[in-house]
């Protein structure tokens, strides 16, 4: 039901001065035989704190910065810097290693203070750069936020307030624009380019094409890359100025704003700005234009035409950076307004995707990355699949990549309706290639196996968390040896990506497992999970040590989660918190217990036998429950949850409530 947070009473204001428990159950189900699963998980816990203290030894200085020396002489950069620690501190949330969190804010000060002296940064933030890499930066900021708030809460708020106040130079509140595609702490860098020639290199010409290539060559052309006017003044004055459709990501550093501040203000920003880029939608027929002029008008500068802004349909990645984007932005807005109807915004564009679709072997597609699809795809790169097309120019619709899964998934975990979950299966039952293929290949977003996950969540699937594990094991192997290799090099600035192919921390498979989520947007999106955990003996974020954790149903009556404590003699307790952000409310839960130890069997018995077990159900009314978890033992819980229930907040079940709302609503199960 579509709330307004101005009409829900609080419940962490009440009045109180220490946190209310939450209720507690208890294990009771002996664990005998360890699923393989959890022991698999676990192993992965442990490989993955050998591998991060790997890195940061072998590439990272003492003050958390990377080992370069050199320049950076264009405007690229700042991401390739942060994004290397982007999943560091999720880690850490997951369940990672205490000292975790305080190297990963060691690392993101380290290499903001060395962006800093490269003169890539103003005030702690990235200088003018288009919001495709700026959101790729940011998910280290947004980790960190969610693990300590208090202390990153300055910071997050003081780069939300360089787009949400005017006075900025970042927006302009009367055409409801992003006023430039380059856009960040400095006003005075504008443009897209710093000299007079976009720095196109030939072997980018050659994947992606010419931006503005209606464009004729003036006279006296052909001309070479660095004299050719379609990448110097032409692009300088139609696409370094106005609005693109990227810059939507700039709602997810809002959003987190929000969350931490719940300050009216930051709301009213993403309504505004989200809503503008979807009344653009709807008056072009449903697909998310990718320009607006400074006027605010679609296409003033593209002589009409509601294609071929920076970063937009015709010029890199067309769907990959406008769909995330925009998938970013809308679930902002509906997140800040409890009304899905944004969502429509991603909905309708990609429909129009779908319905264009071809089915051919991706060896036959005109795809303008195919050494991303040759490792995705494997020995299936000749199986006839379904391809969706991501680009649009005046020929017509191009560039034909794979049904790619990130953005569909995320709209039907967020809003749980018949039409996401249909819209998913209608691609799956269109690919060609079966969608309970798991690979070991390493994406720069850390994700690309939503196909398969939801295959699992389909009931089709219950080998699969044990092979997605072996997968993140396989991984995490392989940038191993990657960091032997490459430890040594004296990075150029040609090579600076290195870094992120040697990330040995691999969280995909520990996201949708434990949480119950899809690994996050990359391009600047805030984490989804239907689950998260904290170890109430510890009194931080994550699971306890010994425990492992599977999310076997996200359906929207029934949220089902086995634990499983395999220390043989410590007893754990677990907070299960309902949702990423606190947002949801666990209504009653059904859990798995055992009446007696009669299983045990007497004294001179040889074996023992298999131990009853029986379900005992209550109610509760929180975003958290407690769960103690005795030595040895396991339990099987389905709760119901009343989704988004509560405003998103950084509150933990150890937190003293003071001042941030997390309003209640009486909200249905979506």
């Amino acid at each position: 039901m579509p709330y307004s947070s101005a009409d829900r009473t609080s419940a962490e204001d009440a009045p109180r001065d220490h946190p209310v428990p939450p209720p507690e159950i208890e294990a009771g189900v002996p664990l005998l035989e360890p699923p393989g699963w959890a022991v698999a998980q676990r192993s992965l816990f442990d490989l993955l704190d050998h591998a991060w203290r790997r890195f940061a030894r072998d590439f990272t200085g003492p003050d958390g910065r990377l080992n370069y020396s050199g320049p950076l002489t264009t405007r690229d950069g700042v991401d390739d810097f942060y994004e290397v620690f982007f999943n560091w501190p999720q880690l850490y949330l997951l369940g990672g290693a205490d000292d975790l969190l305080p190297a990963s804010e060691k690392h993101w000060e380290g290499v903001t203070r060395q962006l800093t002296e490269l003169d890539m940064l103003r005030d702690e933030y990235e200088r003018g750069y288009d919001w495709f890499h700026q959101g790729e930066s940011l998910l280290l900021l947004f980790f960190l936020c969610m693990a300590d708030p208090e202390r990153w809460s300055e910071r997050a708020l003081r780069f939300a307030e360089l787009y949400v106040d005017p006075a900025k130079g970042n927006y302009d509140p009367e055409h409801r624009i992003i006023t430039r595609p380059h856009n960040g702490s400095d006003p005075d860098r504008t443009g897209l380019f710093d000299g007079d020639v976009y720095p196109w290199l030939p072997k980018e010409a050659q994947t992606y094409g010419f931006p503005l290539d209606w464009i004729p060559e003036a006279d006296g052309g052909p001309y070479s890359l660095s004299a050719d006017p379609r990448l110097g003044a032409q692009m300088r004055d139609r696409m370094g100025v106005g609005d693109t459709a990227v810059n939507l990501a700039a709602a997810g550093l809002v959003l987190n704003a929000w969350i931490l501040s719940g300050e009216e203000r930051y709301r009213d920003w993403i309504v505004e700005y989200v809503g503008a880029w979807r009344e653009r939608t709807e008056a072009n027929g449903g697909l998310i234009p990718d320009n607006a002029g400074p006027d605010g008008v679609v296409g003033s500068l593209l002589e009409g035409r509601w294609y071929g802004g920076h970063y937009g349909w015709s010029w890199p990645h067309g769907w990959h950076s406008v769909g995330h984007a925009a998938c970013v932005a809308a679930l902002a807005a509906a997140t800040v307004t409890g009304d899905d109807d944004y969502l429509s915004m991603v909905t309708t564009s990609l429909d129009a995707l779908i319905g264009h679709a071809k089915v051919m072997p991706h060896t036959e597609a005109d795809s303008s990355l195919p050494s991303k699809w040759a490792v995705e795809l494997g020995p299936d790169i000749h199986t006839p699949t379904l391809h969706l097309p991501f680009r649009y120019k005046d020929s017509g619709w191009f560039d034909y990549n794979p049904a790619t899964a990130p953005v569909p998934v995320a709209l039907w975990h967020h809003s749980a309706s018949d039409a996401d979950r249909a819209r998913l299966e209608g691609l799956r039952d269109a690919d060609g290639i079966d969608w309970r293929t798991v690979r070991p290949f390493r994406a720069k977003e850390e994700s690309g196996h939503e196909k398969a996950w939801f295959a699992f969540l389909a009931g089709d699937d219950p080998g699969y968390p044990e092979r997605i594990l072996a997968t993140a094991q396989a991984q995490v192997r392989h940038r191993l040896r990657r960091i032997d290799r490459y430890r040594d090099l004296d990075v150029p600035e040609a090579d600076i990506h290195v870094w992120q192919q040697c990330n040995p921390v691999a969280t995909e498979a520990l996201v949708q497992l434990t949480w119950g989520g899809p690994q996050v947007l990359y391009n600047g999106g805030l984490q989804q999970a239907r689950l998260r955990y904290h170890d109430a003996d510890a009194r931080r974020a994550g699971l306890p040590p010994d425990v492992a954790a599977l999310v076997t149903s996200i359906d929207p009556d029934a949220t089902t989660v086995e634990l499983v404590n395999l220390a043989p003699e410590t007893d754990r307790t677990v907070i299960v918190q309902a949702g990423a952000f606190a947002e949801h409310t666990i209504t009653a839960v059904r859990y798995s217990t055992c009446a007696d130890d009669g299983w045990i069997g007497d004294m001179y018995d040889y074996g023992h036998t298999e131990p009853v077990v029986t379900e005992t159900e209550r109610s509760c009314d929180g975003a958290f429950l407690a769960v103690r978890l005795p030595a040895s033992t396991r339990i099987r819980l389905t709760l119901r949850l009343r989704l988004r229930a509560h405003a998103p907040s950084y509150r933990t079940p150890f937190d003293t409530p003071a001042g941030r709302p997390a309003p209640d609503t009486e909200g249905e199960t979506a």
